[in-house]
């Protein structure tokens, strides 16, 4: 079972970070192989960062023999996806927008078809927009036909995913949620496997 993680923070060590590992380390409990990804990273390689539908179908002419081509790649293998963002104006920040818009060749190969989706996110107030961030992360999960997660029955992950306050190494609560987010994540990619078209 692989699980990833990806991060839209412009931060390696932030916030979001902090609570992708945490969801992926409850994964890994469960047996699963993960990897965290910041996707600053990944895109910052690129000429142009910004999908403009050059072609269609994608022809991947942006980021063919670029770091985004690897990770997509190795996307197609996963069971679950963890997408973590910090809030910027109510949604996910530029630089996961930015690389969900270049995975348009991935939806066409139904790649991520039947992926576990859950979502984090983290805002500098308490209602500081994590749930409409949270949202737009299920939305881009939902275009993809991934199956999403949320609460964990008895464990409150929180009701769409993991929503935190900066800094979350305060609020122990926060990195709780997360791994129950984790937890959840991996326990239904695993009962999950035959209705990905990998498998």
């Amino acid at each position: 079972m692989i699980i990833y993680g990806l991060s839209g923070s412009p931060k390696k060590d932030g916030n979001t970070n902090i609570l992708i590992e945490g969801a992926l380390s409850a994964a890994r409990e469960l047996g699963a192989k993960t990897e965290l990804f910041n996707v600053q990273e990944v895109i910052s390689g690129l000429d142009e960062p910004f999908c403009d539908a050059c072609s269609k179908p994608c022809n991947k002419s942006c980021y063919e023999g670029t770091k985004v081509e690897e990770i997509f790649e190795e996307l197609k293998t996963v069971d679950g996806l963890i997408l973590g963002s910090p809030v910027y104006f109510g949604t996910v920040s530029a630089q996961l927008k930015s690389f969900w818009d270049l995975t348009r060749d991935l939806r066409k190969g139904l790649y991520l078809m039947n992926v576990v989706g859950g979502a984090i996110a983290v805002g500098h107030s308490r209602f500081g927009g994590q749930e409409t961030t949270i949202k737009a992360i299920h939305d881009m999960m939902m275009i993809q036909g991934m199956i999403i997660v949320g609460d964990g029955y008895n464990d409150d992950a929180g009701h769409q995913g993991a929503a935190a306050q900066d800094p979350v190494e305060i609020d122990g609560d926060d990195i709780k949620r997360a791994r129950i987010l984790g937890h959840r994540v991996a326990s239904v990619a695993d009962v999950t496997r035959r209705l990905r078209k990998k498998n």
